[in-house]
């Protein structure tokens, strides 16, 4: 895709974490917010081309099918960032406008994982999502969708999100952070589709941070010391208030 700089939206203790550790957030495709999202149903398994030599029933192929890009979902990991840095919606998800939005040089990123990945697939590029209602969904056999389409369709009340996703398959990264949620803090076993991995991507990568309108200045201060130390040429804006347009700016500090 053509746009250099991708978004991602932190609260204040997220933010601060991904800049003093030089990490991305990668997350099971399975383990999203939205039900719906990277679902197999999205796909129609219903249209079974005829069996020559009736082997198997249609039932059979179809639910198969469906197995397969359920497999295919359950071993992905996926960075989510969006095209946007002024999105309404999108700070007020973070810690009512008190978070981070930190700007990324998207051409570095790729370079920076595909150097410290292991095993299988790394990202390639950043994938934009496709929004659709789910009445439109493409028939399995006739249409022939591509997996990463399973990836990378999500439901037309996300479209504010204007969202891009790296995908990686069977993560396996050099030098990778790894948790889970807070939630599974002190039990036995977790299932391993919990677990999150967190690459460490060089500091080039990171080309700008915006401050949210509602951040208090102390933290402001300490984001603006630790973006500093990182990468020197990082540009630090401050979001502001357009109150003509309903609109956020952001305003360049330095």
């Amino acid at each position: 895709m053509a746009t250099d700089i991708l978004y991602k939206y932190l609260d204040f203790d997220g933010g601060m974490a991904m800049l003093k550790n030089r990490t991305l957030q990668f997350t099971n495709a399975t383990k999203f917010n939205d039900p719906f999202d990277c679902h197999p149903a999205l796909f129609d398994y219903s249209n079974v081309p005829p069996n020559k030599r009736n082997l198997n029933p249609a039932g059979f192929f179809s639910k198969m099918k469906y197995n397969d890009m359920k497999n295919y979902r359950e071993q992905t990991w996926i960075c989510c960032l969006s095209k946007v840095c002024d999105s309404l919606l999108m700070w007020a998800y973070y810690n009512n406008h008190k978070g981070i939005c930190i700007g990324l040089n998207i051409e570095a990123v790729l370079r920076s994982c595909q150097d410290r990945f292991l095993g299988y697939s790394a990202p390639q590029e950043a994938k934009e999502v496709v929004y659709r209602n789910i009445n439109d969904k493409p028939d399995y056999f006739r249409n022939r969708p591509s997996p990463s389409e399973l990836l990378l369709t999500k439901a037309k009340d996300w479209e504010h999100e204007q969202e891009v996703r790296l995908i990686a398959d069977h993560p396996l990264w050099a030098n990778a952070a790894r948790d889970v949620p807070k939630e599974f803090y002190g039990e036995d076993t977790v299932d391993g589709k919990e677990i999150r991995h967190y690459p460490r991507i060089t500091p080039d990568c990171f080309e700008s941070v915006y401050l949210g309108v509602n951040m208090l200045p102390r933290k402001k201060e300490q984001i603006i010391e630790i973006a500093k130390d990182l990468n020197p040429n990082i540009c630090i804006y401050q979001i502001t208030l357009d109150p003509n347009a309903f609109k956020l700016k952001p305003e360049l500090l330095r």
